[in-house]
């Protein structure tokens, strides 16, 4: 087994959402909720809600991507740092950074809520694209570069955050995007001109 912790995010990811969907007293218990955690200390839940999920298809889609970037970073990341404790740091981290701007714009609302592991499965994604920038993913069934996904992902995260209207937490997205980069230019700064180098000789595969 090359990437036993991404297996295993995935499967405790997927039990939790489960139980959740199953028993309102799970999701009560773990959700980012911001009052819980200013007035009540309850910290555990800037990264317990990234466990769980709205329904199952937020579930699979996030778990999806998950299994086929996140086994891979997990083996590059244990290949540059030689510990196996640098990619599930990076993804519990993920998701507090990732949920941090959201939890200081909503610490005193207690009609906000968050969940889901996007934001750091967005730390992932973005952590696989400054490495293999021209790698074809599919979105949606459609094949497309990854570094120009990228793009597009950026540009709509930013304009739904502002225009809002939807139950989609895209500062997340963008912040866990931000540190997927950020993270992996800090453990091997030299990765940015091999990002650089690949960026200006297209090899798409």
């Amino acid at each position: 087994m090359q990437s036993p912790v991404t297996l295993i995010l995935i499967a405790v990811t997927a039990l939790v959402s489960w139980l959740a969907f199953k028993d309102r007293r799970v999701v009560d218990r773990l959700i980012l909720w911001p009052p819980a955690i200013a007035r009540r200390r309850e910290y555990w839940r800037l990264v317990s809600y990234g466990f769980l999920h709205a329904d199952f298809p937020h579930l699979l889609f996030n778990m999806v991507t998950l299994f086929f970037f996140g086994r891979l970073i997990e083996q590059v990341m244990q290949q540059i740092t030689g510990s196996a404790l640098t990619y599930p740091l990076f993804y519990l981290a993920a998701l507090v950074v990732s949920i941090l701007p959201s939890y200081l714009k909503h610490h005193a609302d207690p009609r906000y809520f968050s969940l889901g592991a996007s934001g750091a499965v967005s730390a992932v994604l973005f952590a696989f694209i400054l490495i293999s920038p021209w790698s074809l993913i599919f979105v949606f069934f459609i094949p497309a570069p990854a570094i120009l996904y990228a793009v597009f992902y950026v540009g709509y995260s930013i304009w739904m955050d502002r225009k809002g209207g939807d139950s989609i937490n895209h500062s997340a997205h963008l912040a866990g995007a931000a540190f997927g980069i950020m993270f992996m230019l800090a453990m091997e700064p030299r990765l940015l001109q091999v990002f650089l180098q690949q960026l200006m000789n297209p090899s798409f595969g």
